[in-house]
């Protein structure tokens, strides 16, 4: 199973790409994914893509296009610096403004929820904050959460990190926990990026019990 790129709107006007994949049946709901710093790579298709497999109407926003277009990076050091500079370049006023026109493409298919990984996991935080149509959210390793803890989510909201990290301590990574007890927070014996199989930080057993989890989390909250 496959997606396909399109054009959608944000409120104001700005148009950016999406990547939808769309389940083979009717769906049962709709996530939206957000990326790394790396863009939608073939990484995050292809997370998209499982999401379609699991029946859901998957949506991948290109977030970055308001700095640089269709952003396809892969890992090298080079392009790590790439992405954490574009990262830096990124208003989450017009981030949340593009996730939310991606949700309402989503919204087709009934409730929306939101995984987002890394950077993603961050914006997710943000737009469960900040952001209207969503149903709930869900962080993997969103290191620079501490830094943006207010206002802290108004809806349901799960929280994966890597204990060995090695982008953000342990004690920064209980931070959005404290400031929202109600988030669910889950912790694994490995580092940073868990998830990503295309990467020697991949996983699996922590990926697979975070995707369970996940799975579990948009099933409870109705998506």
């Amino acid at each position: 199973m496959s997606g396909q790129t399109q054009r959608m709107t944000a409120a104001d006007g700005f148009e950016s790409s999406v990547y939808v994949a769309r389940p083979s049946g009717p769906a049962r709901g709709g996530v939206v994914i957000l990326p790394e710093i790396f863009g939608v790579n073939a990484h995050i298709r292809a997370v998209t893509d499982r999401y379609a497999a699991r029946g859901y109407l998957a949506v991948a926003p290109s977030v970055f296009d308001r700095v640089q277009r269709d952003l396809d990076l892969g890992y090298s050091d080079d392009d790590v610096r790439q992405g954490q500079a574009l990262m830096r370049e990124i208003d989450w006023d017009h981030a949340v403004m593009d996730i939310e026109a991606a949700g309402a493409l989503a919204a087709e298919a009934g409730a929306v929820g939101i995984v987002g990984f890394c950077w993603g996991g961050t914006a997710a935080w943000v737009t469960a904050a900040r952001g209207q149509g969503f149903a709930c959210a869900v962080s993997y390793y969103g290191n620079a959460i501490p830094t943006v803890l207010r206002p802290v989510p108004r809806i349901p909201m799960q929280l994966h990190w890597g204990e060995r990290d090695h982008l953000v301590s342990l004690d920064r990574m209980k931070e959005p926990g404290e400031a929202a007890p109600e988030a669910e927070v889950h912790f694994y014996a490995t580092g940073h990026g868990f998830n990503c199989d295309a990467r020697p930080l991949y996983h699996a057993p922590s990926a697979q019990r975070a995707q369970e989890r996940t799975l579990a989390f948009l099933e409870r909250h109705g998506v």
